[in-house]
């Protein structure tokens, strides 16, 4: 049975936290890659950043709708428009990161891979050993992996 460590990309391009914007799409473009780890100074990982993040940060921003209740203003998502406007205003990568990354082992099999991505639309994991990338999973692994396992 294939696990991660099977499929994985081992030479994992990442970037630091305090990297710009720019400097990150430049990267992503130079190298023809969705998405990378950020890591922090000692090598652990502080999130990931994707394509998505970046078209993010260049959306149209949504002006939350206010309604009037009786004498009280109520605003409706809230909470969101902050988010947003972090997002719009960044201009480093540890400002657009996703900070909560889903990661995956080394021994994590084929099956449990694929479920992740499929369930959580999720289409990096970096694989981690002792909270340290030791390699990324993408979607690109995958099919490979069940193109090339399913002929052997």
């Amino acid at each position: 049975m294939l696990k991660a460590k099977d499929i994985m990309t081992r030479d994992v391009i990442t970037v630091k936290p305090e990297a710009t914007v720019e400097e990150l799409a430049r990267l992503l473009i130079e190298h023809k890659i969705s998405g990378v780890p950020v890591v922090g100074g000692a090598g652990n990982i502080a999130g990931i950043v994707t394509e998505n993040d970046l078209i993010r940060k260049n959306k149209r921003f949504h002006i939350p709708t206010i309604i009037r209740l009786f004498d009280a203003y109520i605003l409706l998502g809230s909470g969101k428009a902050e988010e947003e406007i972090r997002k719009m205003a960044a201009i480093s990568v540890g400002d657009i990161c996703t900070k909560e990354v889903v990661t995956i082992e080394e021994e994590t099999s084929l099956e449990d891979i694929a479920t992740i991505m499929a369930e959580k639309h999720i289409h990096l994991l970096p694989v981690l050993r002792d909270s340290r990338v030791v390699g990324i999973v993408g979607k690109a692994d995958m099919v490979r992996a069940m193109t090339y396992g399913s002929s052997q």
